[in-house]
């Protein structure tokens, strides 16, 4: 997903999200540990959405409690 459909979302809206990459990271490391992962680059494009996310995150709460 990219960074500025990210900042458009609600903090809610970016919580879902991260919940459901973490899920999906969790079911990639699953994979590679039976064995069944194809392309092991997609853990680290997942890790870094969940980065991304977060820190879109965190931008949003520093904002409202400025102000």
């Amino acid at each position: 997903m990219k960074l500025d459909k990210m900042r458009e979302m609600s903090e809610a809206e970016l919580a879902v999200e991260v919940k459901k990459l973490k899920n999906e990271l969790f079911n990639l490391r699953f994979q590679q540990v039976t064995g069944q992962l194809e392309n092991p680059i997609k853990m680290r494009d997942v890790r870094k959405e969940i980065a991304r996310a977060k820190t879109v995150l965190r931008e949003k709460e520093l904002k409202r409690a400025e102000g």
